[in-house]
């Protein structure tokens, strides 16, 4: 069976800064016809910054889409053209104040295809040093360091709870042990 579903028709519905949102007409596998909400992004990065005592950097931040704070890795959306290493890069500085001398990529993973065309990749970045934070005008966050071991608990917790920072911890407790 053929599941691809043609589009028939797009229709823009919304342009904003981070976002893009269209509703397209398709045509079904059994031949029927049906609407879907896209929402188009332009990806993003997340960073799995562990330091020499295996502490994992970590920012606070409220998230106002959920209306509470979160604590999870650092990370940012791809600027146009940004290769998404760079952008990791970019975004551990801007946010943590830290700079990297190893990086390596970790996985890339579409966030929630039932909708969106988020693509996400993560780093893990070791060899930390200072660096010089700057943070976007509209950004306020707090940075922390957490015992990786201690991470991990949390996840299972419910105290960590979105899905780059779950994959990200799991990936450097599997790699590094917790």
């Amino acid at each position: 069976m053929d599941l691809e579903e043609k589009t028939l028709a797009s229709r823009d519905i919304f342009q904003g800064r981070i976002i893009k949102v269209r509703v397209d007409q398709v045509l079904l596998p059994d031949g029927s016809e049906s609407s879907r909400e896209i929402v188009e992004h332009s990806g993003a990065v997340g960073i799995v910054a562990i330091d020499e005592e295996n502490n994992l950097w970590m920012v606070r931040q409220y998230r106002k889409a959920l209306e509470r704070v979160l604590l999870e890795i650092p990370a940012g959306t791809l600027e146009e053209n940004e290769e998404p290493l760079e952008c990791a890069r970019r975004e551990l500085e801007e946010e943590t104040g830290l700079q990297a001398a190893k990086w390596q990529k970790i996985l890339s993973y579409h966030s929630a295809p039932g909708f969106c065309d988020e693509k996400l990749f993560l780093f893990m970045a070791q060899g930390l040093s200072p660096g010089e934070s700057s943070l976007d005008r509209d950004e306020f966050l707090e940075v922390e360091k957490v015992p990786l071991k201690e991470a991990y608990e949390m996840i299972f917790s419910g105290e960590i709870i979105d899905g780059k920072s779950i994959i990200g911890i799991q990936y450097a407790c599997r790699l590094l042990g917790c």
